[in-house]
């Protein structure tokens, strides 16, 4: 087992003080169970003759509505059957390969906006496969893939993205993905 460089053993010492044990949880959730009337769906179930106490089902929350001003990120049917099937030819494409994630964001937005000028439909991003699942984590690769999501949805061009999907593996699969653009809405 490796030993811990400085930075990551007060990284660690950060998180161990910030973790509460089980049992102190378990008894603030008795009192906040007292002190609250638990709504019957939430209430635990009757314990069986094993002695055992089942765990408390949680109730889940209705999934978050789309922001206002955006629609949500949805094609038609036959837009997706389309893209999954390979059969849309991307208009452009941005290669994200060898960037550093500054430059790979600044590259992306440069793209996008020439797109958007090109008043192309899809735009075939290119950001390399994510890491496997039984690689060495942190993971060194993978980071711009793992951004992407997140620049797109906080960047300028926001209410011009439609969808983005999985690229079909003759545009690089798992390691691409398809950007539809929205259409310009006519000024009238």
């Amino acid at each position: 087992m490796r030993r811990l460089a400085p930075e990551e053993a007060a990284l660690w010492k950060r998180v161990i003080a910030s973790v509460t044990p089980l049992e102190k949880r378990a008894a603030r959730a008795a009192v906040t169970v007292e002190e609250e009337p638990v709504p019957a769906a939430a209430q635990p179930l009757p314990a069986k003759r094993t002695g055992r106490v089942p765990p408390l089902r949680a109730v889940a929350a209705p999934p978050p509505a789309p922001p206002r001003g955006q629609a949500a990120n949805t094609l038609d049917a036959s837009w997706d059957r389309r893209l999954s099937r390979g059969l849309v030819a991307p208009d452009s494409t941005v290669d994200l390969h060898g960037h550093s994630l500054a430059s790979a964001y600044d590259r992306l937005d440069f793209g996008l906006e020439a797109a958007i000028g090109r008043s192309d439909r899809v735009l075939l991003l290119v950001t390399g496969k994510p890491p496997r699942p039984e690689s060495e984590r942190p993971h060194a690769r993978g980071a711009i893939r793992a951004a992407v999501g997140d620049w797109l949805a906080a960047s300028r061009h926001s209410d011009r993205i439609a969808a983005v999907r999985t690229a079909h593996s003759r545009h690089g699969g798992a390691g691409a993905l398809y950007i539809v653009l929205r259409r310009p809405r006519e000024k009238s």
